[in-house]
């Protein structure tokens, strides 16, 4: 397997790390067997909310793998030198998102065996069939730009040539695989918390935020582990990048407020009242959703101010503020706030189980533990040069 072999070296507390991820997967793969055996009974999901925790984290991660451009575009179409190393932990990144993407779309299914049939009966009129090839064909195409560029720094020579338009085609392509996650829940007319021609870019804008936010953490926590220094220009770069991606995703939430509320279509309005005021009595996600704004907004003062954003300390409060604020937006809010009230008026409270959320933990744990192999592999072949 390629260069496995160095990640089966480390210290007590890494191997104290893998032990404990390996836990998590396991307890996870567990309660997937509970599912298997019993069904989507075991999960909070019901008639009325049919999307729940999986589906939400699915669109998360979407968007931290798109997030691997704002690094490849840089580099390679503008030669900005000072981003070489990590582009190859973004691509590394992605790599690991879409496979717990695809491990969310999987477990959700119910009956794996269903997904079968997206590729025995591809109907190329469903946006779920366009879905699928965005994921596999990213996947594919960060695998082979990582294992490419790294076999020729660990050879020193090189990458060949034809890896090049790889890496070309790969920039729209992260483009695409947000637009058409996106576009599985702005085209369902029943849904008009989704129904908006902006939440295409908005994905993209809360991608771009969420996903350098994440590689700022993961370089500064290499810094202070291995020893890796990432560069402090390309960490304030990736810095800005997260300034004005987060500055837009705010907007962009901000001018849908203000068409719900100022048209004063009832359809519009009150999937916002149900996520921030709360609806017939639910008001279990208000918290969360006031929390998910509180720290948008100390994130964005943190990063406005330059003298904040180059201290590092203030940095890493400002990345992780960005970084959990998305996820309580999209891998919360977005979905359950999509869902109620139904397209009657329902109101169904969606309340995850234990089972799903250890399932959901458990593939959490599956992508720690693929981007610490990953990493470790890789600053590995950087000593050996």
């Amino acid at each position: 397997m390629f260069m496995f072999e160095k990640a089966l070296t480390g210290g007590r507390k890494y191997w104290l790390w893998i032990t404990s991820l390996f836990l998590l997967v396991l307890a996870g793969s567990l309660c997937y067997v509970l599912q298997l055996t019993h069904g989507l009974a075991v999960t909070g999901l019901s008639r009325d909310v049919s999307w729940g925790l999986y589906i939400a984290q699915f669109t998360f991660f979407v968007g931290v793998a798109a997030s691997a451009v704002m690094v490849v575009l840089p580099y390679y179409l503008h030669d900005y030198q000072q981003f070489g190393r990590i582009t190859i932990l973004g691509e590394l990144l992605a790599v690991t998102a879409v496979t717990m993407c695809i491990l969310f779309i999987f477990v959700d299914l119910g009956q794996p065996t269903r997904i079968v049939n997206i590729v025995l009966h591809p109907q190329p009129k469903s946006v779920m069939f366009w879905d699928m090839i965005a994921l596999g064909g990213y996947l594919l195409m960060n695998a082979a730009i990582a294992v490419v560029t790294l076999t020729a720094q660990r050879e020193q020579v090189p990458a060949p040539g034809w890896i090049k338009p790889v890496i070309i085609l790969s920039i729209p392509w992260a483009i695409g695989i947000h637009t058409v996650t996106a576009f599985l829940y702005s085209g369902l007319p029943g849904r008009s918390y989704w129904l908006t021609a902006i939440l295409a870019p908005r994905f993209l804008a809360s991608a771009f935020a969420s996903g350098p936010a994440l590689l700022i953490l993961l370089c500064l926590a290499l810094r202070k582990l291995s020893g890796f220094d990432a560069g402090r220009e390309a960490i304030q770069k990736l810095a800005v990048i997260v300034t004005y991606a987060l500055a837009i995703n705010m907007f962009l939430i901000l001018a849908e407020v203000f068409t719900a509320f100022y048209s004063e279509i009832p359809a519009h309005e009150e999937h916002f009242e149900y996520l921030f005021i709360g609806l017939n009595g639910d008001r279990h996600l208000v918290l969360w959703m006031w929390l998910s704004t509180l720290l948008s907004g100390v994130a964005l003062a943190l990063l406005l101010v330059p003298k904040w954003r180059n201290n590092i300390r203030l940095l890493v409060v400002a990345c992780v503020c960005v970084f959990v604020s998305i996820w309580l937006d999209k891998g919360l809010g977005l979905i359950v706030g999509g869902m109620a009230p139904s397209p009657l008026g329902a109101v169904t409270r969606y309340v995850p189980t234990l089972p799903e959320s250890a399932i959901v933990l458990g593939i959490w744990a599956s992508g720690a533990l693929m981007i610490t192999v990953f990493y470790k592999i890789t600053l590995s072949v950087w000593e050996d040069n």
